[in-house]
């Protein structure tokens, strides 16, 4: 199954060797994604490009496991967050691997929605403070060497300085949706040894 829901919408590839449980998941993800799915770790691969912003991998496939198909898509250089949402309980090898979320199964959908945009929205912030602070950088040096009448007077500058004045608007918007570092830290508040 592969959901073309809106030309702009980003890109899911779900990654699960059981084929009823990754359409299932599509089903979920189709009003706000576009959404591909692979039934294996080759498939998975040839599956994947730039356009892909989230996977939802299963660890345990037969032939290539979800951990080989990560560190394959680390290798390439894709930009994108993994999910894996596996049967796998998670154990301390997890603490290497370069995953941005971890389910475990099953999955409710809420659950799974609310990790999939969770996680995509933190690209987006990622993104957007890159963008941000690279400008903040150049502003800074330019309003060190440059005089007041030369800044002033130059029209890439007041555009750098508009494109700061949006990219804050965007920092403090994206950053209202992510959970703030109180709320984070509340959710693991009980979890004691």
């Amino acid at each position: 199954m592969s959901t073309d829901v809106m030309d702009d919408a980003p890109v899911v590839l779900v990654v699960d060797d059981e084929p009823q449980l990754a359409e299932l998941f599509a089903i979920w993800l189709d009003e706000e994604w576009t959404v591909r799915v692979a039934h294996d770790g080759e498939e998975a691969l040839s599956r994947m490009d730039e356009e892909v912003a989230v996977v939802l991998l299963d660890r345990r496939m037969p032939g290539m496991s979800g951990d080989d198909v990560l560190d394959a898509i680390h290798e390439a250089g894709y930009n994108c967050r993994v999910i894996m949402v596996t049967a796998v309980d998670p154990d301390f090898d997890i603490i290497e691997m370069g995953f941005d979320d971890y389910l475990v199964k099953p999955v409710a959908n809420d659950e799974l929605l609310a990790t999939v945009e969770g996680v995509h929205r933190r690209s987006e912030y990622d993104e957007i403070m890159r963008e941000y602070y690279s400008l903040a950088s150049k502003r800074a040096v330019l309003k060190t060497e440059k005089s007041c009448e030369e800044l002033e007077g130059n029209e890439e500058f007041r555009e750098l300085e508009r494109r700061l004045t949006d990219l804050r608007k965007s920092v403090d918007g994206t950053a209202e949706g992510l959970q703030t570092h109180e709320e984070f830290a509340a959710a693991f508040r009980d979890i004691d040894c």
